[in-house]
């Protein structure tokens, strides 16, 4: 079977790992110059993999529609993912909060892991080719077409695009077209796992300014709608971090009501 996978960053490399696997003829579309790009920034450019907790931990901490993930999380579970990527030559380590990161601390290791994989598997992958239309026919996808014109037949596509943040790393929306453009209908879309930006001056002051240990709580219209513990920093627009990347997660079903966030500097 012919399989086509758009994207390449961690979720078109790993189906196009598994679909490879399964014995799939399978090509990577990738409209960026190299793989994983976002991988690349994350983590402070160490690549926070998985979290070494229980599932049904990870499970309390979706957001919204954790039931959709229920199956998927124990069909491949987090063990499973670490698993792999020590398979691959990716060795693991689990720091505080059971938070994964390679050993190495550096995350184009997690990346090299993956394209070892790619690799093993066969995959062929086009790099700086956009996919422009998914074709269907009769309500069957019958493969794509290309930025250049030219067309590629396949029996599945897979769409791997990503959402829209950080869309210097390729991110711009494409999935959310080609779903639309095949019937589907898209909710409404609000930011998550971004940074916070801050109306007062004194953030820029603070800038580069990395804390810990800090409790944070937010609330909306005085009611409490997150907290967590650990790390934040000032940037030089407001503050990010690991509890403001999850917080922000939280703000967008928040909207036109009163939000506050709290900071606590004493150890939690």
């Amino acid at each position: 079977m012919k399989v086509i996978i758009i994207g390449g960053g961690a979720a078109g490399m790993m189906a196009a790992y598994q679909a490879a696997k399964c014995g799939n003829d399978v090509s990577l579309y990738e409209k960026n110059e190299k793989l994983g790009k976002k991988i690349f920034i994350t983590g402070k450019g160490r690549c926070n993999v998985t979290n070494a907790c229980e599932i049904e931990e990870l499970l309390d901490h979706v957001v919204t529609n954790k039931e959709f993930l229920y199956s998927g999380f124990y069909s491949f579970t987090n063990d499973a993912m670490m698993e792999l990527l020590e398979e691959l030559g990716c060795p693991l380590k689990v720091e505080r909060g059971n938070r994964v990161f390679p050993v190495s601390d550096h995350s184009s290791d997690v990346i090299a892991a993956l394209q070892r994989g790619l690799r093993k598997e066969n995959v062929d992958i086009y790099f700086n080719t956009t996919v422009k239309k998914i074709l269907i026919e009769d309500g069957i996808v019958t493969g794509v077409r290309l930025a250049s014109g030219d067309t590629v037949k396949a029996d599945k596509v897979v769409v791997a695009t990503g959402g829209m943040s950080y869309q210097a790393t390729g991110s711009t929306g494409d999935g959310y077209d080609f779903a639309r453009k095949a019937g589907h209908k898209v909710t409404k879309l609000t930011p998550a796992l971004v940074p916070f930006e801050i109306k007062e001056d004194y953030c820029k002051q603070l800038m580069g300014l990395s804390l810990r240990n800090v409790a944070v709580t937010m609330t909306a219209d005085g009611k409490k709608i997150y907290d967590d513990f650990g790390e934040m920093l000032f940037t030089h627009f407001g503050i990010s971090g690991p509890v403001v990347l999850s917080a922000s997660s939280y703000i967008g079903r928040y909207q036109g009501k009163e939000l506050k966030f709290i900071i606590d500097l004493k150890p939690a």
